[in-house]
């Protein structure tokens, strides 16, 4: 499996070649080859900065000499008028990575901000804030760092990194039971060591699957907060336990006051409202 470093260099790769092409003619019709130029980060709008990191790497990747100074970090608050980082480098490199710069930082920073709400929203209760896999194609990676930048945790990646029975394997499987089942021989003899978690519907679905056991979280789909309480009974801390559906910044807390071990919540990146940002050069007189 890829690493974090591997995993972005082919994003940035493929970003690069999308935006760029045959060539950045703009750049290259009236900017000579071997000029230099230093160019500033400024923030236009509140929030949680995100993607510093990143648009180091961005910048380093098209040009390893290229001086970066950043004036904020990862996870940072960040207000309107300040500057979060200078890069000096070919104003060719500068002027093709910029795009991918800010469009990288300001969804990310918009990611970050809006987990940090609902993280500090439920802040002093146990229970802790999960993305999901409703992301952007080819983009979960930063996505998913925004989250955990913003304070919250990343559930699996991908499909490959654990089982997840949801309604549909089982209503494809034939059951709870059944899926339980299968999942837990496909583990044993194929992938020893994988998690498995499975949906629930209902306060009778938890019932089966606390009478089958073999499995490591149980989710809890679109159950009231009253319903959770009820299903934790039931469950008594034998299993991980996971809220989702339906849970908003509005109604979180009732949520978390349930004692629920985890919330995911899809909305952390497909709500999230991307940051203004820009990228300006700096004249030297």
């Amino acid at each position: 499996m890829l690493n974090f470093d591997q995993q972005l260099d082919i994003l940035v790769d493929a970003a690069l070649k999308e935006d760029i092409g045959d060539g950045d003619h703009s750049t290259l019709s009236c900017i000579a080859a071997d000029a230099k130029g230093k160019a500033v980060l400024k923030i236009k709008q509140a929030g949680i900065l995100a993607g510093i990191a990143i648009a180091e790497k961005i910048f380093r990747k098209k040009e390893p000499a290229a001086s970066f100074v950043a004036f904020k970090k990862d996870g940072d608050t960040m207000e309107a008028g300040e500057k979060a980082f200078e890069v000096t480098a070919l104003v060719h490199t500068i002027l093709e990575c910029e795009r991918l710069v800010l469009n990288c930082m300001q969804r990310m920073s918009g990611i970050a901000t809006l987990t940090h709400q609902y993280v500090e929203k439920i802040n002093g209760f146990k229970t802790k804030i999960l993305d999901t896999r409703k992301t952007t194609p080819n983009f979960r990676l930063l996505e998913k760092e925004a989250v955990r930048i913003g304070g919250g945790m990343n559930h699996r990646f991908g499909l490959y990194d654990m089982i997840m029975l949801k309604d549909n394997h089982i209503d494809y499987c034939g059951g709870i039971e059944k899926a339980i089942g299968m999942a837990n021989t496909y583990v044993q003899t194929k992938k020893p060591g994988l998690q498995i978690e499975v949906e629930t519907r209902n306060l009778e679905d938890v019932r089966k699957v606390m009478a089958l056991g073999n499995i490591q979280r149980i989710m809890l789909d679109n159950f009231s907060p009253i319903q959770i309480a009820e299903a934790l009974e039931i469950i008594q801390g034998k299993y991980e336990t996971e809220a989702s559906g339906g849970i908003n910044l509005d109604n979180i807390v009732d949520y978390a006051k349930t004692g629920v071990d985890y919330i995911s919540i899809g909305a952390l990146i497909h709500q999230a409202k991307s940051l203004d940002l820009s990228l300006k050069a700096v004249i030297i007189e």
